[in-house]
């Protein structure tokens, strides 16, 4: 018996399955370039991230725990000391843009599938993803003193996600 992948249980395609399993890096990604931090701190950002994504192992929504898990399986458990690469976008503008675009799909096609529940839990939990990276390193400041917890930028689009999640 060959067995099937996860996303058959939940009736998604493939490629929807991989706007919902890709989504969660991406917003990642796009919260760490909303604020241009420097290495360092977008290594904190990043790890942040990854173990928000890796929590959600844990979910007590299935959709929630099948979409960690696979995505844990294909770069690493931070649990075990992966981390993910530090991406510096040529155009973070451009790339927010396309994640707040692939988040208002991923939210139109939950609601399509699945119940209120499991479309709530995913969707707050790429928010959830969002916050921890953006709070995960103080911007500006001077020598890694001082800055702000969440800058401005930072801030916007953590409130744009979740107002397209939201709509």
């Amino acid at each position: 018996m060959i067995e099937q992948p996860a996303y058959t249980g939940f009736g998604f395609s493939d490629e929807e399955w991989g706007l919902l399993v890709g989504l969660p890096q991406s917003v990642l990604t796009a919260a760490s370039a909303a604020e241009s931090d420097g290495t360092r701190r977008t290594m904190a950002e990043t790890a942040a991230g990854l173990e928000t994504i890796a929590a959600g192992r844990e979910s007590a929504s299935p959709l929630v725990a099948a979409v960690a898990g696979e995505i844990i399986t294909r770069v690493g458990d931070p649990e075990s000391g992966a981390e993910l690469p530090v991406i510096a976008p040529d155009d973070p503008r451009e790339l927010i843009d396309d994640v707040l675009l692939r988040a208002g799909q991923a939210a139109g096609l939950l609601a399509g599938r699945v119940d209120e529940g499991a479309a709530g839990a995913y969707k707050h939990w790429l928010v959830t993803i969002a916050e921890q990276v953006v709070g995960a390193a103080s911007s500006g400041g001077l020598l890694g003193i001082g800055g702000e917890t969440v800058s401005d930028s930072e801030r916007r689009f953590r409130d744009r996600l979740a107002h397209v999640l939201t709509d």
